[in-house]
This record gives structure tokens, sequence and C-alpha cells, in this order.
């Protein structure tokens, strides 16, 4: 599990880089370079929003550890 923990955390964060470069620069770095809205690009975002959902169950984490 601390293995699939780390993998969506860190697509989580390169997710979070890749919103920030288009939101700085106006350049989307996944679509330039796999093409754009192609199949693989799509599937990286799919990937990317699937760990930012798993990724909410670590506020059950935290929520346990604070208390």
């Amino acid at each position: 599990m601390k293995v699939l923990n780390c993998i969506c955390l860190t697509l989580a964060i390169i997710g979070a880089i890749v919103w920030g470069i288009i939101g700085i620069f106006n350049y989307n770095i996944v679509d330039a370079l796999f093409g754009d809205s192609s199949a693989f690009s799509r599937i990286i975002y799919t990937l990317v929003g699937i760990a930012g959902l798993y990724i909410i169950s670590f506020y059950s984490n935290v929520s346990q550890t604070s208390n």
C-alpha cells in the first residue's frame, strides 16, 4: 500500500506542477510532449485525476494521527 501511496502522491505533484506551468506560462507541457488531446495525454490526465481522488483518503490518516 505504501508504494501505491507514493505513486499517487508523485502523480498528484506532477499534475500540480503541470497546472502551475499552464497558469504561469500558458504552456501545456503534456500536450507539447505527447500531442494535443492525444490518447496518451488523455491517459496521463486520467491517471493524475485518479491519483488525486485516491489522495483524498489521506485526509482520514491526518485526522487519525492528530488526535
